[in-house]
């Protein structure tokens, strides 16, 4: 999505957007973020939009899809998006259609800030990353998420991961802090949300 009053909307209501200015370029950057929704306006890009939503189809046939059209001309026919919206309309509206097709929260989706925790898939969102954690780093992000912005102390985590009494050797999980960085922090080496409290454990501020 290129249109500026979209993307501004649509972060002042609590999305994290990524764009892109044409199709290739929207096309490699899916492949990186992986979103939950992807919206091509293609009046700004100048296109009916149609080739754009088959090479989406063709690498990912679940990709959500809105395809923002001009309301001035006929749509295009068999277009392989979710929904059509043809302007003008609000930011608001577009907001409800992209919630109708967003993954289902629950009980199986935690959240701190913009670190999103998919339980049942072993999953973690942030920053526009998507990252399959192992059995270990989810249970360590669900503790750090239950108890953000409070420092827990290497021992715990340590006994909940490892589901041992054992705390004499607590290194392995400073590798696993770090893993656990690289899924959420866009510079991991000066982490902004994993902090580590010197001689004591580790908190989650988000």
């Amino acid at each position: 999505m290129e249109h500026e009053s979209f993307i501004e909307g649509l972060r002042k209501k609590g999305f994290v957007v990524s764009s892109a200015t044409n199709g290739a370029n929207a096309l490699s950057r899916v492949k990186e973020v992986v979103p939950d929704v992807v919206v091509i306006d293609a009046p700004s890009l100048r296109t009916n939009g149609k080739r754009i939503c088959q090479s989406l189809r063709r690498e990912n046939p679940k990709q959500a899809i809105i395809l923002i059209v001009d309301g001035s001309q006929p749509a295009p026919l068999q277009v392989e998006a979710n929904a059509i919206l043809p302007l003008p309309f609000t930011a608001q509206k577009l907001a409800n259609r992209i919630r109708t097709l967003l993954p289902e929260g629950g009980r199986n989706v935690i959240t701190a800030g913009p670190v999103k925790l998919y339980l049942d898939q072993n999953l973690v969102r942030c920053l526009n990353k998507r990252t399959v954690l192992t059995p270990r780093l989810v249970v360590i992000l669900e503790l750090l998420i239950e108890h953000r912005g409070e420092v827990i102390d290497r021992e715990t985590l340590y006994k909940k991961a490892w589901e041992t009494e054992y705390t004499g050797d607590t290194r392995s999980l400073d590798v696993h802090i770090s893993w656990l960085r690289r899924a959420l922090e866009s510079d991991p080496r000066n982490p902004r949300f994993l902090k580590t409290i010197r001689g004591v454990g580790y908190r989650l501020d988000a």
